[in-house]
């Protein structure tokens, strides 16, 4: 199984996951940031309030007919006092709308269904932006979540993109780049062929190539150890050390592998027609423009060439 459902694509969201369960913790995830996609309800309950075991089946009916549009998030006010507490909630059931971060809308009490349905339909046709989700600032999220450590998550994210607009080039090549933090190669390049011949050159896109290509040349190499006592065996054997700094790389020794290659650098800027040069180079390109190890990893480049 991979992060993303095999064979499935990337596809909008299942019914199942347009309604849920917050808590304290987990109320700016599930409501703040995802309303910066579309409108999210957060429903404040007791399991003691009888209106609300009348209201609950309605909203969720009603947000399960509208295939996506608003989202529904319960929060049991017995066991999370802290955040309707700071919203003012004073009694319940009490329903609140909302949008791009922020409270836009929302009533009290239990209501009837035709009251329901016609609350989400205003929501997500009268709210400017409401139904229509940023991408930049999806994008950016996922970007964020991917950088966090959780590719599982970003790629959800990506899949939403793509869902709604199926040739978005950085979702494209998000959703690659978060297939290789999980070192799932082949996945990664199944998504970087939907990419059309003339984007192949986007930044983004190339240096998930990048990655993708050193991912494959490592494939092929011993053991880091093994290389290692190579090297300290032959300090000129610029072959053993350029194969030790793709391994290392791929192993996300970063600086390790950048001063492998720079040592060959130094040692022989001509040889293998200046493959070692231009390796570093392509992880540059990898781990993009604004990695600490690419910024460190030019300087020093910079300082071997030019001195």
């Amino acid at each position: 199984m991979t992060i993303v459902e095999q064979g499935s694509g990337p596809a909008p969201q299942a019914a199942a996951d347009l309604i849920k369960e917050t808590t304290t913790q987990t109320f700016v995830k599930d409501v703040i940031e995802e309303s910066k996609r579309q409108p999210v309800l957060i429903d404040f309950w007791a399991p003691w309030c009888g209106p609300c075991r009348q209201l609950t089946p309605l909203l969720e009916k009603a947000v399960r007919a509208a295939k996506g549009k608003v989202k529904l998030v319960k929060m049991n006010i017995d066991e999370h006092p802290a955040i309707p507490g700071q919203m003012g909630i004073q009694s319940i059931p009490a329903v609140i709308a909302f949008v791009n971060g922020q409270p836009a809308d929302g009533f009290m009490g239990a209501i009837p269904e035709s009251q329901v349905t016609a609350f989400i339909n205003k929501l997500t046709a009268g709210v400017p932006g409401a139904g229509e989700p940023n991408i930049a600032e999806i994008l950016k999220e996922a970007e964020a979540v991917l950088a966090e450590g959780d590719p599982a998550t970003a790629a959800q994210i990506y899949a939403e993109v793509l869902a709604a607009d199926a040739t978005n080039i950085a979702a494209l090549a998000g959703l690659a780049k978060a297939y290789m933090a999980t070192g799932a190669i082949e996945q990664a390049k199944q998504t970087l062929a939907m990419v059309p011949e003339s984007k192949r050159n986007d930044p983004a896109v190339k240096a998930v190539q990048a990655a993708i290509d050193l991912a494959e040349q490592a494939k092929s190499l011993g053991p880091v150890t093994e290389l290692e006592q190579k090297v300290a065996a032959n300090p000129l054997d610029h072959q053993a050390r350029f194969d030790l700094a793709t391994a290392l790389n791929a192993s996300g020794k970063r600086a390790d592998a950048t001063h492998q290659l720079l040592e060959i650098v130094k040692r022989d800027r001509k040889w293998n027609d200046d493959g070692a040069r231009k390796q570093l180079v392509q992880f540059f390109e990898a781990w993009g423009p604004t990695d600490e190890a690419t910024t460190e990893g030019r300087k020093r480049l910079s300082t071997i060439l030019f001195s």
